[in-house]
Order: C-alpha cells, then sequence, then structure tokens
C-alpha cells in the first residue's frame, strides 16, 4: 500500500459525532424513564443507527490515525490520550459520588460489590458490574452507565487496526475488508437465527458485541482508503443508499444496509461543510459518557417528573454542561497540542485521507 497524492478535506466529523451522542443522550432520557410524552423521540430518533454511525466514523478515522502515525506506539499513545482520562474520571465520580445517594450506609457501600465495579468499569467489562450498591435499585433500570458497552468495542477496534492493516497490506485491501465485513454478517446472522429458534435473548446481546459491529467499522474503513473512489462516483453511491434504506424499511436487505449507512454518513461528513463545530471544544465524547447516569439521577430523585418537557430540557443542560467541563478541564488537557481535536478549537482542520494502492 503506498500513499498516493491527496485532496485536503473539509469535514463534518465532529458535528455528526455530537448528533450522534446527542440522539443516544434523547432516546435514553425516554427510554429510562418512559414518560409517555417523551414517547416521540423513540419514534423518530433510533439510538441503535446512532451507535452504528460512531464505529463508521471511527472506521473511517481511526484508520487514518493509524495511518498517519509514526509507529504503533504513537498511534496507541494517541488513542489512549483520546478515550481513557475522561473515562476514567467517569467512572470514578460515579463511584464515589453515588455514596451519597446509594441507600446503604457508608460500610455497606464501599462493599466488595463496589471494588467489583471499580475493577470491572476501568476494565471496559461493565457487564461484570454494572450497578453500585443500593444505588438506582427503584428506577426501571439499575445500572450506573448502560451507555458504556460500546467502548469495549471501541477499544477492540482500536487494538485490532495494527493487525487489519497489516493485512490490508499483506492481501490487498479489499479482499480483506470484504471478508471481515461478510463475517461479520455472518455472526449476527447465526447468533439472531439461535435466537429465534431458543428464545434465548443472550445471543441477542452476543450478536450486539464485536464482531457483531465490525461491518459498519468495515464499511468506513473503505470509506478512508477508497475515497478516491467515493469523490468520483458520489451521486451514484448516495443514490444507491438512498434506494436501498428505503426498501430496506419494507423488505430487509440486511447484507448491504450497513455499507448503505455509512455512504451517507461518510457523504455528510465530508461533503456540504457546514463550518467548524469543533471550535468550542469537542464535546460529543463527554455527552456520550456522562448522559446515562445524569439521567439515571434525575430519575432516581424525581426531579421534573411530573414536568417531561423541562425533563428533558434540564438533562440536556447538565450533560452539555458536563461535557464542556470535561473536555476543558479533562480531555483538552492529555490531547498532543498538534492534534486534530486541539487544533480544531483554534482554526479549521482539514484531513488527508490516504489512499489505497491495488483497489
Amino acid at each position: 500500500m503506498q500513499d498516493k497524492n491527496s485532496r485536503l478535506v473539509s469535514n463534518n466529523f465532529d458535528l455528526l459525532r455530537l448528533l450522534f451522542a446527542g440522539t443516544v443522550c434523547l432516546v435514553h432520557a425516554y427510554q429510562l424513564s418512559e414518560i409517555e410524552e417523551l414517547k416521540i423521540i423513540g419514534i423518530y430518533l433510533s439510538s441503535k443507527i446512532a451507535v452504528e454511525a460512531f464505529f463508521i466514523v471511527s472506521g473511517f478515522l481511526i484508520f487514518m490515525s493509524y495511518e498517519r502515525s509514526s509507529s504503533v506506539s504513537s498511534y496507541i499513545e494517541k488513542r489512549a490520550r483520546r478515550i481513557l482520562p475522561a473515562y476514567i474520571v467517569v467512572v470514578i465520580l460515579c463511584a464515589l459520588g453515588f455514596l451519597f445517594i446509594s441507600t446503604l450506609s457508608y460500610g455497606g457501600y464501599f462493599s466488595s460489590d463496589w471494588i467489583s465495579y471499580i475493577v470491572a468499569n476501568l476494565s471496559f467489562l461493565n457487564f461484570i458490574q454494572h450497578s453500585l450498591p443500593g444505588v438506582f435499585e427503584e428506577n426501571k433500570f439499575n445500572a450506573v452507565n448502560g451507555a458504556l458497552w460500546t467502548l469495549k468495542i471501541e477499544v477492540m477496534f482500536y487494538l485490532s487496526v495494527p493487525l487489519f492493516v497489516y493485512l490490508f497490506r499483506r492481501f490487498s485491501c479489499l479482499p480483506v475488508i470484504a471478508f471481515f465485513y461478510i463475517s461479520s454478517l455472518v455472526y449476527v446472522f447465526t447468533l439472531s437465527l439461535l435466537e429465534e429458534r431458543s428464545g434465548n435473548v443472550l445471543y441477542t446481546i452476543l450478536s450486539r458485541q464485536l464482531p457483531g459491529q465490525l461491518s459498519y467499522f468495515m464499511a468506513g474503513a473503505y470509506f478512508y482508503y477508497f475515497l478516491h473512489v467515493f469523490e468520483e462516483n458520489a451521486k451514484y453511491f448516495v443514490s444507491f443508499s438512498i434506494l436501498v434504506l428505503a426498501i430496506n424499511t419494507i423488505f430487509p436487505l440486511t447484507v448491504i444496509e450497513p455499507f448503505a449507512i455509512a455512504t451517507l454518513v461518510i457523504f455528510f461528513g465530508l461533503f456540504l461543510y457546514l463550518g467548524n463545530f469543533g471550535k468550542f471544544g469537542d464535546i460529543s465524547y463527554g455527552v456520550y459518557i456522562l448522559h446515562f447516569p445524569i439521567i439515571q439521577t434525575f430519575i432516581n430523585e424525581g426531579w421534573f417528573s411530573e414536568k417531561p418537557w423541562v425533563f428533558l430540557i434540564s438533562i440536556i443542560a447538565v450533560t452539555t454542561v458536563g461535557a464542556m467541563i470535561m473536555w476543558h478541564f479533562v480531555e483538552k488537557r492529555f490531547l498532543h497540542r498538534g492534534g486534530h481535536y486541539v487544533l480544531a478549537t483554534a482554526s479549521h482542520v482539514e484531513i488527508t485521507p490516504n489512499k489505497a494502492s491495488n483497489p
């Protein structure tokens, strides 16, 4: 694989990530509270598609990050600086702060379950211990931060990128992308079939994990490495994808759906530039990892439970403020000064996509 002349592309990825994180926040506000007046959110917005879109954007940007890194260690350091500081802070803040709303005494709270929560969540294994002692016991779900399940998949994607790139260079890019894309779909189909036959919902839960989300990540990778093909044929890609997604609402087109969604996500990410939405800070990550415990706290305390729209607006406001604080006092301080997220707060940012040989 060799670098070719590449085109500087203005992008809307900061805006898209914020929209996706905001969508997940809004949907969770309805799902966790079950407030009837907020049902409209669940009708018009999908947290599932938002998460899938996140993985598509990651597929595009993370492969770019790796290709632009001077070494594997440099790449890993950049990924760690981006994801770990805020993640660790959120886990620790919840573990300490929710002492004050726990139904248990000081001694009962700081128990083996509390230690298990810390260890499991800092290890990205939140499914092992998703709750804290005596916290949110009266809520519909007692999970402290149910949104964190995607982070372990994201980390696994980060760790797998060097292997994928090695395979790209060893066997050519497109066949490898296609192999893992199709393998991911086969995995999901197999587990869905097992769930249908056995009635065991565990298969559905497993289908959401890696490699179930790999098709979206690989779709994003395709558009990074073959961006020149997309640029030259964008109208055909987009028209075909709109048709696929329209038909998919009537007749499932499971094999092509991830690619169709990726086409539209990358199109809006790279075309129709709407401005530098990162100039005030990239708060999308903070919104994503903070919103769930904030919503759970509002529900637990009964804040604005009789005023649905005040409830929703308050959650949006508190989450946004929290995300801004997280960005300026935690995330930004750990990033390299020349990194995208830092530069975006100061000026227009451009990305330089590599193009694969042997398409």
